[in-house]
């Protein structure tokens, strides 16, 4: 996958294509701004060295998003306030992902590791609607809630581009399984970046640049969502505990995700009144 330059605004891509635990990178020119700084390394480091970083910008709190960001840990840092609380403290920040007792200590390991976690404050919080003007290109930071509470998308005027950070229009769909996550949320932000007009749209993982429409594929995005529900609502005609649920590897494969997704589905299925649960079963109405 190879670097591109849209004017200012340039995307540098993440090892692997930008999968999971790497990010694609947006870095703008001039205003020497980096946002999500987990993408490749060496060049990172080379940015770093020429033309130089002054701020890095968080899209949310996500690890796969600061993996490298110790590389600029004497650099300000700037985040929406939403999603700040989790880079404060490890605790908060498994908590935020809903980690339970038993497996904290592999993640306490792994978020220290690999993605060099430490507490982190924030220089100042980018705020949804804030305008920002470089000398190269004008900014607008536009609140996408959803995928995590604080998330922010881009739009760089001029160039037109739109930076969509994970709301990736990736075929396995969208993610919000975190504790402050939302399904609906998540849904009509995508909706809201879908009106926005833009030349270019780039995201965090992936394909990362679409230089053209992405016409259905926004649909089957979103399709994914009610997939899921479906497979789901199918399953509970007849009762079943949240454990065999999970089991029934209807949304992800993995435990600890396929819970995280399964039980958001099932409280917004419960809030809508189509699902129930008595007795620790939960079923369909």
């Amino acid at each position: 996958m190879d670097e591109k330059h849209f004017g200012p605004v340039w995307f540098i891509p993440g090892e692997n294509h930008g999968k999971y635990p790497y990010c694609h990178s947006i870095y703008i020119e001039g205003a020497g701004v980096l946002i999500d700084p987990a993408s490749d390394r060496k060049r990172l480091v080379q940015l770093r060295q020429n033309p130089g970083v002054k701020s890095v910008w968080l899209s949310h709190w996500h690890e796969d998003h600061f993996m490298h960001l110790d590389l600029f840990d004497d650099l300000p840092l700037c985040i929406s306030e939403p999603d700040a609380p989790p880079l404060s403290d490890l605790e908060l920040f498994m908590d935020s992902y809903g980690i339970d007792d038993i497996s904290r200590d592999y993640w306490r390991s792994l978020f220290k590791e690999q993605f060099h976690f430490q507490p982190r404050k924030p220089m100042r919080f980018l705020q949804g609607g804030e305008i920002i003007h470089f000398d190269t290109v004008t900014v607008e930071a536009i609140s996408t809630p959803g995928h995590t509470p604080g998330h922010l998308s881009f739009f760089f005027k001029g160039p037109e581009v739109l930076f969509m950070g994970d709301y990736d229009l990736t075929s396995f769909g969208p993610w919000y399984g975190d504790v402050g996550s939302s399904i609906e949320e998540t849904i009509a932000s995508v909706k809201r970046l879908r009106n926005i007009t833009a030349r270019v749209r780039v995201t965090s993982h992936e394909t990362g640049v679409f230089e053209e429409e992405p016409g259905k594929i926004w649909d089957q995005y979103l399709d994914v969502i009610n997939k899921r529900e479906e497979k789901l609502i199918n399953l509970l005609d007849e009762p079943h505990t949240l454990e065999d649920i999970v089991g029934a590897w209807i949304v992800y494969g993995i435990e600890f995700s396929e819970r995280a997704l399964v039980k958001k589905h099932l409280e917004k299925l419960m809030n809508q009144g189509v699902v129930a649960m008595e007795m620790g079963k939960y079923y369909r109405l």
